[in-house]
């Protein structure tokens, strides 16, 4: 029978995306929607903000994330996942919540996109005026 490890769960989200990120002490592996987050992620940028609690913890190395994302784009989604990890950090050690919380990383971003208005073609734009 397998040893149990502690799973600690967080839940992030930005815009229209949401990340369940899942994570245990291990050697470092992520995984996002079963792929490792070099496929999944493109960009070295999007890579780093994803991960942006665990590096600033000086945790990479020493934890594995599982982190299932849906809805909206890379970038929500990566911000989203930083905001579960940071979550679960905080869940995992206590402690680490005044390092978290100075970097901004505890903070949910609550901006979404406005709803588009009736009788006129987006959310602030309006319908070209004619006088006559």
């Amino acid at each position: 029978m397998a040893t149990a490890t502690q799973v600690y769960l967080g839940t992030g989200r930005r815009k229209t995306a949401i990340a369940r990120v899942r994570m245990t002490e291990g050697s470092g592996k992520v995984t996002v929607n079963g792929k490792d987050i070099d496929g999944y992620f493109p960009t070295e940028l999007l890579q780093v903000s994803a991960m942006t609690p665990a590096i600033k913890a000086e945790l990479k190395e020493k934890i594995d994330v599982v982190a299932k994302t849906q809805g909206g784009g890379l970038v929500g989604q990566a911000e989203a996942m930083s905001l579960g990890l940071a979550r679960a950090l905080q869940k995992m050690d206590s402690e680490l919540r005044p390092v978290l919380k100075a970097e901004g990383l505890l903070t949910r971003d609550q901006r979404m996109r406005e709803r588009k208005k009736s009788g006129q073609p987006g959310a602030r734009k309006r319908f070209q005026f004619s006088k006559r």
